[in-house]
């Protein structure tokens, strides 16, 4: 029996957590704590969506198709800011906008693998990079991480095989939270031009990192593009994740390779998204600083309320960003204490076994939480349920 392309994955996390809350009935006085999905709630701000609508209502081209590496504009702003805030030289020609980060990392992979070559994934991983690879054929070759969830470049290096392509990060990190440090990142960079392999970088979260400056040195090296495979999202930033607008910063001639996938799957971004990023990036810096701060004080309300946490056996492991990684006390895998969080806790969360290979012990002793959507109140709340939990 042929086994198809979605066959060789499982299915998507966030959804099949969904389905946990079906025919489950949740008290006024405790309503469902959904911290499964790291995603605005909220639309973006209001003059943003008047600019959007005056665009969509007076410009032909916000209907029309675009070019397939995304519009002029967008591309050089976002190669200017880049170039600004990390200190180094990029160029229009040297970017792509993709509909949404997720397309930006598969029309990578399907550009520099062919089927049986290698990825190296650090553990815990972003399930959908996973699922993207078992999808074409490619083998995610699993980086276990330390304690502190931060892969170690001579741990990869001996996972490196003629097979190879590519060593794929996210900082900050998903699931985990974690800020990988500059000279890490750098580490990585220097083992992956060393050996000839791509560095992929995925920074959906950069705007949300805790660190003043740049994250790391890599748009200042020299032929950076050669090694560097830049992933970025603006749905965290301005709330468009319904509009689906990424981008891809790395070789031009990469970027040729990509554009035959991009044009086979969505042919452009679409044009009001893209529109809506551009005005973002050249409108609302303060508006966005003002984001990270709220981001940043619901981080600062995890760190406040571990200790109660810590008292009945919890262990925080990592935390950023959008997300807090925690350890749980109970004698049960996580995806069974997820399932019976719902109805128990009325709590919505993912088990760490959705982020390892199967069978990884790790897994089964860790949950993510999403907190971005929770103001420090609701932290709280979550906290004192999570206290409560007996099981």
């Amino acid at each position: 029996m042929t086994v198809t392309r979605t066959a060789t994955t499982f299915a998507p996390p966030v959804m099949e957590a969904r389905r946990w809350v079906e025919g489950v009935t949740f008290p006024p006085d405790r309503p469902l704590i959904n911290v499964s999905q790291a995603a605005p709630v909220e639309p973006p701000p209001e003059a943003m969506r008047r600019a959007m609508a005056e665009f969509a209502m007076t410009e032909d081209s916000a209907h029309l198709y675009g070019p397939v590496l995304g519009n002029p504009d967008l591309r050089a702003e976002l190669a200017a800011q880049i170039s600004a805030h990390y200190d180094g030289k990029v160029a229009p020609e040297q970017v792509a906008i993709t509909s949404g980060c997720n397309q930006a990392f598969a029309a990578a992979i399907t550009a520099i693998t062919t089927e049986g070559d290698e990825v190296i994934l650090p553990t815990p991983w972003y399930f959908n990079h996973k699922m993207w690879l078992d999808m074409v054929g490619v083998v995610s070759i699993p980086l276990p991480t330390g304690a502190d969830l931060l892969p170690d470049p001579e741990t990869a290096r001996a996972l490196i095989t003629g097979k190879t392509r590519a060593i794929a990060l996210v900082t900050p990190n998903n699931p985990g939270g974690v800020e990988y440090p500059a000279e890490l990142v750098r580490a990585f960079h220097d083992l992956a031009r060393e050996t000839g392999i791509r560095l992929i970088v995925d920074e959906t979260y950069r705007d949300f990192d805790s660190r003043s400056g740049a994250p790391h040195d890599l748009f200042g090296q020299p032929d950076w593009d050669d090694t560097l495979i830049h992933l970025y999202s603006f749905s965290k930033a301005y709330r468009l994740t319904g509009h689906r607008v990424g981008a891809i910063a790395t070789a031009p001639a990469l970027l040729a390779e990509i554009e035959k996938f991009l044009d086979t799957v969505a042919i452009c971004p679409g044009q009001i998204g893209q529109f809506a990023a551009l005005w973002g990036m050249r409108n609302l810096t303060q508006w966005l600083a003002g984001e990270r701060a709220e981001i940043l004080d619901r981080r600062a309300a995890i760190s406040d309320g571990m200790p109660a946490l810590e008292a009945r056996g919890w262990k925080l492991l990592g935390l950023g960003a959008y997300f807090a990684y925690l350890e749980h006390p109970f004698d049960i895998p996580s995806d069974e204490l997820a399932r019976r969080m719902v109805p128990e806790a009325g709590v919505l969360l993912l088990p760490g076994t959705m982020f390892v290979p199967e069978g990884d012990p790790n897994g089964r002793r860790q949950v993510r939480v999403a907190f971005a959507n929770l103001d420090r109140a609701g932290i709280g709340t979550l906290f004192e349920r999570l206290e409560k939990l007996s099981i």
